[in-house]
């Protein structure tokens, strides 16, 4: 029905968009070039139908983006916000006819203040470039998504985005104390708090967190800090199993250890990563296990922790013994995803996120689909936290192995819920995951979230097609 609604915008009210975008923005901030326009239709999902914009708006300030909503409203003309584009799910993906607005260009760090431990920022901020400003000052700003260099803290926000080292400071939700909002008819709303503690009314801020711009446009956030850690030192174990590498997982986090990263390799990953970058690790890895600590004695934590990986049947532990040996472990990991699109030329990464107790289960069931679809799918996770990162690699100038691809694709999420799990733990739903939503959150749930989009967004004006 939002859906229709747009449809109904008579044509002739299109006419005069780029005009009137005109009368409150400056030239350079309105693109119309359908050659311009056209690259930024989509983000860096596959199998995401993306359409054509009508203009492309790059705007600068608070009451810039007020403008472009006023006129969208008037007009009846959908918009899709858009950071840097680095999303998973196709959430920035545009449609036709629509505005896309793209908030690169409100890349300000306002504030920093290291009494209250806040930073207020605009959304087109980089991720790494926050944590290096933060860092100047002793500060930290945890959330580390792995496009961290490229991606910006409102697609984070957008996005409720995740990282390596969610297995101790958490995700962007746990980091984002108030917002600043354009609303779908340009209306401004403040959210949250500058405050350590705040519990005056709904929690509005978490709603928008993770909301993927579909019930506003977030202009400016303040965002919570922590005392810089110590630097982390890496531990690799080598396992002869899957099964073996997530007992470890298992029996590290029973044991109480608060490890900064936890992170795990499978065999199919390690193959592509000795591909590209020849690391040296064995052949016979059939798991890679990476483990950090940032307390103020690592040293002592990883030795803990190797003789729990030892227990779980590791085949070897290797300790770092220092900073510039811990950044050679990780180098593995960090070069997983670019292996693993390396072996057909193209990749769909699942975000499937299971209770750390069946991260076994998962693992074992996405090689079992692998062999039944005749396919390399690689898994890499973050096994501390249970979100693994199922990366289906094929041929997509085949259409059979496309199609294979994307049941591999279905199945997986279909057993990370069975497993008690959920479709997506950080890269959110966008168009790719739209119709397991309904699945995971049942009729009801279904239900009252189009209920909250209607209040929001009556209109159904705000990227439209996505999460529903």
């Amino acid at each position: 029905m939002i859906m229709s609604r747009i449809e109904a915008a008579p044509a002739q009210a299109r006419g005069d968009l780029t005009e009137r975008l005109l009368a409150g923005l400056p030239a350079e901030a309105v693109l119309t070039d359908p050659d311009i326009t056209a690259s930024y239709a989509n983000d860096m999902a596959s199998f995401c139908p993306a359409g054509a914009p009508a203009v492309v708006v790059l705007p600068r300030t608070v009451e810039e983006v007020q403008h472009v909503m006023r006129t969208a409203t008037e007009l009846r003309v959908p918009v899709v916000p858009q950071g840097a584009r680095t999303g998973l799910s196709g959430g920035a993906n545009a449609s036709d006819g629509c505005i896309v607005l793209s908030l690169t260009k409100m890349d300000r760090i306002l504030e920093i203040n290291p009494v209250d431990r806040i930073a207020v920022v605009e959304p087109g901020v980089i991720n790494a470039a926050l944590s290096r400003a933060v860092g100047e000052l002793g500060l930290y700003y945890p959330p580390d998504p792995s496009s961290w260099e490229m991606c910006t803290i409102g697609g984070n926000i957008g996005t409720a985005s995740g990282g390596l080292c969610c297995v101790k400071y958490g995700v962007t939700a746990e980091y984002v104390l108030g917002l600043d909002v354009v609303l779908a008819d340009g209306r401004l709303m403040t959210t949250g708090r500058r405050t350590a503690k705040g519990v005056a009314g709904y929690d509005l801020t978490r709603l928008f967190v993770g909301s993927e711009g579909s019930l506003g446009i977030v202009v400016r956030a303040v965002l919570a800090l922590k005392p810089q850690p110590p630097q982390q030192l890496v531990l690799a174990a080598e396992f002869a199993s899957a099964a073996a590498a997530c007992d470890a997982v298992c029996r590290i986090m029973e044991g109480g250890h608060v490890p900064s990263l936890l992170e795990l390799m499978d065999r199919t990953t390690v193959k592509a990563v000795n591909g590209i970058a020849n690391m040296g690790l064995p052949e016979t890895t059939e798991a890679l296990l990476l483990a950090a600590f940032d307390t103020p004695d690592p040293t002592a934590d990883l030795a803990a922790v190797g003789a729990l990986c030892e227990a779980a049947g590791a085949t070897q532990v290797v300790p770092a013994d220092d900073a510039a040996e811990s950044e050679l472990l990780l180098q593995a990991r960090r070069l997983s995803l670019t292996a693993l699109e390396a072996v057909r030329g193209v990749t769909m990464i699942d975000d499937v996120c299971v209770p750390r107790s069946r991260l076994a289960d998962l693992i074992e069931g996405v090689a079992r689909i692998a062999e039944k679809h005749q396919l390399t799918i690689g898994v890499v996770a973050h096994a501390g936290d249970g979100n693994t990162h199922p990366t289906v690699c094929f041929d997509a100038t085949d259409q059979d192995e496309s199609r294979r691809a994307r049941e591999s694709f279905d199945e997986i999420m279909a057993l990370g819920l069975e497993l008690g799990g959920t479709i997506t733990g950080e890269h959110g739903v966008g168009v790719l995951k739209k119709e397991w939503l309904a699945r995971e959150i049942g009729p009801v749930g279904v239900e009252m979230q189009r209920g909250i989009k209607q209040v929001f967004d009556p209109l159904g004006l705000l990227n439209p097609g996505k999460l529903f």
